[in-house]
């Protein structure tokens, strides 16, 4: 669904990733973990089209990925999040779906017509809502949500532009238990019909969730493959798992 090869970005001296491969592959969690600094964040905005590469490419279903604006990553089905709360906090959490919908879904020609008359936008605001949880706080604005509730609102405003790829950036951030535990679940329904890319540093759901898991060190690859085989790779224990995990 969506590809890195050989990945670089560099920053005058700084290489921010350095040569990373991997793919994002349908019905799959990719877990992508590493300390701050490690160049994660960076790859996940090559991969959005959001900065262009120093060399190297981000594959969508095979074609290069042009830097674009993320209304058109949207059309392409790529859908993210980010590490800090990106809502419109003065907007009702259908508002924040419905207006993310119209990026997948313009209508140019309807300029002068009220958008809440857009029918397509509103039903997929309204199901994305549903998925996450968020249906009956439909009115509430988003300034009054909680902390996990606007976690999940972000997420469905990215399910509101139907995408076949998410690139989600620490969606538990900040989390306690029992919101963590429920993103989780979500994210075991999202997979089915969907590439997942997580970056995440709780590694207690990263390993209950992942199907794959890439460890980054210093922008480069440091470890790839299946979850067992990274947590036994003694480099990736003595650079970042330690011995408790």
């Amino acid at each position: 669904m969506l590809a890195a090869s050989e990945l670089t970005r560099r920053f005058g001296g700084l290489v921010a990733v350095d040569r990373v491969s991997l793919e994002l592959k349908r019905a799959e969690i990719h877990a992508l973990i590493g300390t701050n600094g490690a160049g994660k964040s960076t790859l996940i905005n090559l991969l959005a089209g959001e900065l262009p590469p120093s060399a190297g490419a981000a594959l969508v279903r095979g074609e290069p990925l042009r830097a674009a604006r993320p209304e058109h990553m949207a059309r392409l089905g790529i859908g993210r999040t980010f590490q800090r709360s990106n809502v419109f906090f003065e907007f009702s959490a259908f508002e924040n779906c419905r207006l993310a919908a119209q990026a997948r879904l313009p209508r140019a020609w309807a300029l002068h017509e009220p958008a809440i008359r857009c029918r397509s936008s509103s039903e997929a605001a309204t199901r994305a809502l549903e998925v996450v949880g968020l249906s009956e706080r439909h009115d509430a604005p988003a300034v009054t949500l909680s902390h996990g509730e606007r976690r999940a609102l972000e997420i469905a405003m990215c399910l509101a532009t139907e995408p076949s790829v998410l690139l989600l950036d620490e969606p538990l951030a900040g989390m306690g238990a029992e919101e963590s535990q429920r993103v989780i679940e979500l994210l075991r329904r999202l997979r089915s019909d969907r590439a997942i890319l997580l970056v995440e540093h709780d590694m207690d759901a990263v390993f209950a969730v992942a199907d794959v898991i890439t460890v980054m060190a210093d922008g480069a690859v440091l470890a790839s493959g299946l979850p067992e085989a990274v947590r036994a790779d003694p480099t990736v224990r003595e650079a970042y798992l330690g011995d408790g995990i």
